[in-house]
């Protein structure tokens, strides 16, 4: 596809609130969060001529901002393993969160294939429904039900 700045600018447009919230809910730190969306923002400008057709940018960049998230989660994984401490924190309610359950949903998050990660991230962590995922993925609402359900049960099996 063949694409100025302008044009890019204007494709960006329609998807910079929702490329913000869906990497928010997945790195769950605000800087961490921009600092993906800028990172996948230059690598969709600088890869633009890879895109073959407009209709499919939100999808490409949304699949180009969950990769970079995935990156910067597993290099903040490896440098907390690295220098992990032995504090321990509670909620305001005195509970202990089960870092242990988090870290194994983080891990059979990342066992789906990168379709299902966006599905299971838009819905789950960012809260849209079927039909906002479909048009952002150029899928159908039922296809995102079904692929949603699927993506589900994976994880439930890695859970097991």
């Amino acid at each position: 596809m063949k694409c100025d700045a302008s044009t890019f600018a204007q494709l960006y447009e329609t998807v910079y609130h929702d490329l913000y919230r869906f990497a928010l809910c997945l790195v769950k730190d605000g800087h961490d969060a921009e600092d993906a969306v800028s990172e996948a923002v230059v690598s969709a400008f600088e890869n633009i001529g890879k895109l073959r057709k407009a209709e499919s940018f939100k999808s490409w960049i949304f699949t180009i901002l969950a990769n970079v998230c995935k990156r910067k989660l597993r290099k903040d994984a490896n440098h907390k393993s690295s220098e992990q401490s032995l504090e321990v924190y509670q909620d305001a309610a005195g509970v202990q969160p089960d870092y242990g359950l988090a870290l194994d949903v983080k891990q059979a998050f990342f066992v789906l294939e990168d379709e299902e990660q966006l599905v299971i991230g838009l819905s789950v962590f960012g809260g849209y429904n079927s039909a906002e995922i479909g048009s952002m993925l150029s899928l159908n609402a039922s296809t995102v039900r079904s692929k949603r359900k699927r993506a589900l049960e994976k994880m439930e099996c890695v859970l097991r």
